[in-house]
């Protein structure tokens, strides 16, 4: 049996995840290709042929991404900033535009560590545990708290956050950590936030694999940021700030639930790389009533 040659494989897949409407073929194609040799995709140079059994169960996994299944569930990890998480079915994909929350709170984390010496970071709705276990990574003397809604979300963050010495609950943000209620110093959220009309717009990958519950809240998306409006003024400490994620349209939307109770102080939204609204953020001026 003939050897196929890598650049043909790689050619014929890249054209199939086009026509589907996949948003980066050739770098999907690469990389479920490097997944099913057990490389990199920079090694993928040095291949001239590939095994025909290694070619078909390729072929079978270029299938599967044609028909929108994710790519981090068809490889079964996800990169997020400097960790490696697992990830699959029942838990949401992290999104790059969510390192830059990841990256704000980071940066908080480790100015109060300094400051005070000490510092408490609680991440609500962690999903997979993507911002906890950075956090923990990158300011490794906070003391980092999490909670996630969903079972099935729940146990990929347990698999995550293990020896990382984040403490994980199953729980409600709403009610979670009664315990350190006007203690924590940064409180981060990446809440669902798309709106129930939007379901048609919604990307495939996301729309019919990742858990509803991670996406939708609500008429106009902002149910649970509302929640969390609530619930952080009471779990942070005076001065205590918030960084939470919302759709690119709630640029305007979202930071007004935090600006408009009167509870918050220095409310300003962010913007990604490419220039969207992407996330708020907030100091608690005082205590909510």
């Amino acid at each position: 049996m003939s050897r196929p040659r890598r650049r043909e494989l790689l050619t014929d897949a890249v054209a199939r995840l086009r026509e589907a409407g996949v948003a980066s073929p050739e770098h999907d194609a690469a990389e479920l290709l490097a997944h099913v040799l057990g490389t990199t995709r920079g090694a993928l140079v040095l291949l001239d042929e590939v095994d025909p059994d290694r070619a078909a169960a390729y072929d079978a996994l270029v299938t599967r991404r044609a028909a929108r299944e994710p790519l981090q569930h068809l490889t079964g990890v996800a990169w997020f900033r400097h960790v490696e998480l697992a990830v699959g079915p029942g838990v949401f994909v992290p999104r790059p535009e969510t390192e830059l929350l990841a990256g704000w709170a980071v940066e908080r984390a480790a100015e109060v560590l300094v400051e005070r010496g000490e510092c408490v970071v609680l991440d609500l709705c962690t999903g997979s545990g993507a911002v906890a276990k950075s956090l923990a990574d990158e300011v490794p003397g906070a003391r980092v708290h999490a909670v996630e809604l969903d079972p099935d979300a729940h146990a990929w963050a347990e698999r995550n956050l293990a020896g990382t010495g984040v403490e994980l609950r199953l729980g409600d943000m709403a009610t979670a950590f009664e315990e350190l209620v006007g203690t924590v110093d940064v409180l981060t959220c990446n809440p669902p936030y798309i709106p129930l009309e939007a379901w048609e717009s919604v990307a495939p990958e996301a729309r019919d694999h990742d858990p509803h519950l991670a996406l939708f809240s609500g008429q106009d998306g902002l149910d649970a940021l509302r929640v969390l409006e609530r619930r952080a003024a009471v779990l942070l400490r005076g001065g205590g700030v918030v960084g939470a994620e919302h759709a690119d349209v709630q640029g305007e939307s979202a930071p007004a639930v935090f600006s408009g109770t009167g509870r918050w102080a220095d409310v300003r939204d962010h913007r990604d790389l490419a220039g969207r609204a992407r996330f708020l953020t907030a100091r608690l001026a005082r205590w909510a009533s």
